[in-house]
């Protein structure tokens, strides 16, 4: 007697906001769950590679989109060596040196194409990616912040930084952040891949530069705020650099401070992290969240998080 069929189980839909190596890390981990993924990055950065092919051709910065390429090429020999192609960085002190091969390439497909969500598919293709990356909106945008503390002197005093590399660079303390212009138009594309998700992810990532910009962008706010998806915030492993001295709860306080309608289904934290602040889990609840606390840090003592651990954290949290 033969074994009945087990039924068909769909993969989950998946898309993870961000930028940078926070969103980087998410996608290693979600990769492994599921084929229907999407990452929709942040396209304010104006530093290095990024911010030289931004001002020389009114593109979008490259930088973390190709990060999410490479986060996601296939697990064959052609898709890891291409990845570590678009990775390679130029060095010597000519023209090229600090260009990433995959800046390069990026732009000058979006330069031939004059389509950016058509250019990285093709990037995508030619890595054999698990999922697509898009870019939150197909405008590039600049960050300002409000901060305070960057005169001794006057340490309540406000100043205005402008510039994703200023501002996730300060020791100031970061009260707010807008985008200009104050109310960019979203990718279509972002915008319907949130629309049909099962999970959305926000973070982990530069808080005020990677992670809240996706909230400042009003039709994919709109989008992720009413969306029936679970929606799962991933902390960071420890504060830094913008926020610097932040308890986990202070994260979650900036996140409502910019998006006041928002609710979140969970919020993630790496145990160490969830253990400093005796405040995170009510805090959390205040959002609409549960609280789940995992060990999903590196062993090496950075503040990175391991892809295999995050990735056992996610199957539990969309209940795979």
């Amino acid at each position: 007697m033969t074994e009945p069929l087990r039924p068909f189980r769909k993969l989950p839909n998946v898309v993870a906001l961000g930028g940078g190596h926070g969103l980087a890390a998410s996608l290693s981990a979600l990769r492994r769950l599921t084929d229907r993924l999407t990452a929709v990055v942040t396209v304010a950065d104006d530093g290095g590679s990024s911010g030289r092919l931004r001002d020389e051709f009114d593109c979008l910065p490259p930088g973390d989109l190709r990060m999410a390429l490479a986060a996601l090429c296939g697990d064959n020999h052609d898709g890891r060596a291409w990845a570590d192609v678009l990775q390679y960085r130029f060095g010597g002190e000519g023209d090229l040196s600090g260009h990433s091969m995959g800046n390069l390439l990026i732009a000058g497909l979006w330069q031939q194409l004059g389509d950016p969500v058509a250019g990285l598919a093709m990037v995508g293709e030619l890595l054999g990616i698990r999922g697509r990356v898009l870019p939150m909106s197909l405008s590039p945008l600049t960050i300002e912040a409000d901060v305070v503390g960057l005169d001794p002197q006057r340490p309540d005093e406000l100043a205005t930084l402008v510039g994703q590399a200023t501002v996730a660079k300060t020791r100031g303390g970061v009260q707010q952040v807008r985008l200009v212009p104050g109310r960019p138009t979203a990718c279509l594309d972002a915008v319907g891949a949130v629309r049909e998700a099962d999970h959305v992810v926000l973070g982990p990532g530069s808080w005020f530069t990677s992670v809240i910009p996706h909230l400042l962008v009003p039709e994919l706010a709109e989008a992720i705020i009413e969306s029936s998806a679970q929606r799962i915030l991933v902390l960071n492993i420890a504060p830094a650099d913008e926020t610097a001295g932040f308890s986990p709860a202070r994260h979650l306080e900036a996140l409502a401070d910019h998006a006041p309608r928002l609710r979140l289904d969970v919020v993630l934290a790496d145990e160490q992290f969830a253990d400093s602040d005796p405040h995170l889990s009510a805090y959390a609840t205040s959002l609409g969240a549960r609280l789940v606390v995992a060990d999903v840090a590196m062993r090496d003592g950075s503040p990175r998080h391991d892809p295999l651990r995050l990735a056992s954290a996610f199957a539990d949290v969309i209940g795979l």
